[in-house]
């Protein structure tokens, strides 16, 4: 049974593309996992298909991980294991498990339409099974160059999955997976299972459309004597309204969660670590609760919804509780501890906070709804400078003199002061604003 100390997971994106939120997730699931067993975590990439991969992905996918504060303790690539591949490739068309097959995909295409059109599954017949020596070098001297599948073994494939619970697949239910192309590269399937064996992975975390490759691939662990790793399947998330995720949604890569929409890390880590999960997605401002609290067990297999809207929600959460000493260095140099005290619950986005500063110090376009009122207000304004006291000095004067109370008076003037019908406490905010904008604003009398 494996101890906590033998724990080793992976996660091994292929660099094709910008890591999407759905691997994020996995991605992130994995990494808890590691750190609640004190086990050991492996970044792998996965570039053999040498045409797709490329470097400016690998250093992306880092440097996500990076800026998520998830840290890898073992790192390889594929690309640079090719002898390695190679060997063990050897060993199993020696052993019989991989056998040469010459039809061309356009034979193939025929195959599964004749199964299919008489209801039977796409499975293929290993009609390359019964070539002779001499029928083989016919091919190949027609310039046929095989492609070698894996031959499954016609028994019962099981396994308790962590997240899934009891899994069982019969082998003749399966096609023989292709694992070498006709120009000798391998496939994802084989060049996986090598290195789960080799790095001694114990626990492989994936999404739930891999469960039947999980199936072929565990009697490929059994076809080199290696026993293979603990499995979780986790259900795939889905949109807001049940539907695929896609990428019309929008910035749905972790780059432009990150750039683009200009989120925290803990809010995405918040979201992703329990989504799918019995734990209520809550805004933590330090990873170790999330550590503490993972467990498989809290996970459903129902698919879980991805709602952009709701991780906004979570990042302003997140914000409204970060003191200002662990994001001075990420505001304009102008901004101190007060204003971010003052402003911080009126932000979705760090970068609001530049409005609120034009609000406060910059030109806006007031909105005076009612110029008689405003121009009433604006001559009862106190002397500057102002302080916490001001504002409530100036409302009780303006109550005074014209009746308004209540939201007749005060929003009213915080449209003339702010241009919004909203914002923060205009008490706190007041002694930030300049005093030569705010009589501009209030002299602007045009109605809106």
């Amino acid at each position: 049974m494996t101890t906590f100390s033998d724990v080793k997971v992976r996660f091994a994106p292929s660099p094709t593309g910008k890591l999407h939120v759905g691997n994020a997730r996995t991605a992130m699931i994995t990494w808890l996992f590691a750190r609640k067993m004190g086990g050991r975590f492996m970044l792998r990439i996965d570039d053999t298909d040498a045409q797709r991969s490329r470097d400016e992905y690998v250093e992306a996918i880092k440097q996500g991980f990076e800026w998520l504060g998830m840290n890898w303790d073992d790192y390889a690539h594929q690309r640079g294991r090719m002898d390695r591949y190679k060997e063990a490739i050897n060993s199993l068309k020696a052993s019989g498990r991989l056998y040469p097959c010459y039809e061309t995909s356009e034979e193939l295409g025929l195959k599964r339409k004749s199964l299919l059109a008489r209801g039977k599954p796409p499975i293929y017949d290993r009609g390359s099974l019964d070539l002779s020596d001499e029928q083989k070098a016919a091919y190949e001297a027609e310039g046929r160059r095989p492609h070698w599948r894996f031959l499954l073994q016609h028994d019962t494939i099981e396994w308790d999955d962590m997240v899934r619970g009891t899994q069982k697949f019969e082998g003749k239910d399966l096609s023989d997976p292709v694992l070498i192309r006709e120009d000798g590269t391998p496939l994802y399937h084989i060049c996986s299972v090598i290195d789960d064996i080799d790095f001694n992975i114990t626990h492989i975390i994936r999404g739930e459309d891999h469960v039947s490759n999980s199936a072929m691939h565990k009697q490929m662990f059994e076809a080199f004597g290696a026993k293979a790793p603990e499995m979780a399947h986790l259900p795939l998330i889905s949109d807001a309204g049940g539907g695929k995720l896609s990428k019309r949604l929008g910035s749905l890569s972790l780059e432009d969660l990150r750039d683009q929409d200009g989120l925290e890390p803990m809010s995405i880590i918040s979201y992703m670590a329990r989504l799918g999960s019995s734990d209520p997605i809550e805004p933590f401002t330090d990873i170790a609760p999330l550590i503490e609290g993972f467990d498989f067990s809290k996970f459903s297999r129902s698919t879980p919804k991805f709602d952009p809207a709701e991780l906004v929600r979570l990042n302003a959460r997140i914000l409204h509780e970060t003191p200002y000493a662990a994001i001075q260095t990420r505001l304009p140099k102008e901004i101190n501890e007060s204003f971010w005290l003052a402003i911080r619950e009126n932000l979705e986005r760090v970068s609001d906070i530049n409005h609120w500063w034009t609000v406060a110090q910059g030109t806006i376009d007031p909105v005076i709804e009612d110029p008689d009122f405003i121009a009433q207000a604006a001559a009862l304004l106190p002397e500057d400078p102002w302080n916490e006291q001001s504002w409530k000095e100036w409302t009780d004067a303006v109550k005074a003199q014209t009746g308004r109370k209540g939201k007749q008076l005060f929003m009213p003037l915080r449209k003339a002061l702010t241009g919004l019908d909203h914002g923060p406490d205009l008490g706190v905010f007041l002694p930030f604003m300049s005093p030569s904008h705010v009589r501009e604003r209030l002299q602007n009398r045009k109605a809106a």
